[in-house]
């Protein structure tokens, strides 16, 4: 079985894939592509309506014998089904659906509002050429022109500050993880949170169970082998247009 992960820097979507992979020692080729110079979109990757039509933005690409997946949550599922060691995901049905329900909060509240905040912060230059889908052809427009109002800025930083909160509040019973086992969860939260501390500090401001979390959660062997796949000194302060934000809020 040949398995391509082309991926970005180790920051949103494409920290929880790297991350995901290395936990479960599956067996990968690893291709770094620049996705703020949009070589996501070029001929090297293959462009299923998966890949092209991804509602996730700029996120890693896997390719297994030639089938392209992507989206990060489900690319870790898949990269749990077929790697070794520990699951990544609860085996009772309810604890499994908790953890799903809770990538997907992430999924469609905080990772719109940290693509928003880091575009904001570091904006792309150009609107790559070959993007296949409409919406984010879209949203690269409005990050190079800059065009996020400040109502929309200040409400991604609200639901920055919410996430944190949620977090602190499910930590708070002692466990060390947000499933009490760790798992995807905690991978695709520190993933779109982590670049956050810098553009949105008042949210971690009081928040030391969160602090605690993201210390454990750096110190695991494969999250190091994932942030050392960076190319730049702070990978988590590079951003190109993500999800797209809620229409119903």
């Amino acid at each position: 079985m040949t398995t391509i992960l082309y991926h970005g820097q180790p920051n949103g979507p494409s920290f929880t894939v790297l991350a995901a992979a290395f936990e479960k020692d599956v067996a990968l080729e690893l291709r770094a592509i620049d996705l703020v110079a949009g070589e996501r979109h070029s001929t090297a990757l293959p462009h299923p309506l998966e890949v092209d039509q991804s509602i996730e933005g700029e996120g890693p690409v896997l390719v297994v014998d030639g089938v392209a997946m992507t989206d990060s949550v489900f690319l870790a599922c898949y990269l749990d089904e077929v790697g070794n060691g520990p699951a990544l995901r609860p085996a009772d049905p309810y604890a499994r659906w908790q953890m799903m329900a809770w990538c997907r909060y992430v999924i469609e509240r905080v990772a719109p509002a940290a693509a928003c905040l880091g575009v904001a912060t570091a904006r792309p230059t150009a609107v790559p050429a070959g993007i296949a889908s409409a919406d984010l052809a879209a949203r690269w427009r409005d990050a190079v022109a800059g065009s996020a109002d400040e109502a929309q800025l200040t409400d991604s930083r609200a639901k920055i500050g919410q996430a944190v909160e949620k977090i602190e509040t499910q930590l708070a019973d002692g466990r060390d993880w947000l499933m009490g086992d760790f798992s995807i969860a905690d991978l695709e939260s520190y993933a779109w949170l982590a670049g956050m501390r810098g553009i949105v500090p008042d949210a971690f401001a009081a928040s030391p169970l969160t602090d605690a979390w993201e210390t454990r959660l750096r110190a695991r062997p494969a999250v190091m082998q994932a942030l050392g796949r960076a190319t730049v000194p702070h990978p988590e302060a590079i951003w190109a247009p993500g999800p797209e934000i809620n229409r119903w809020g």
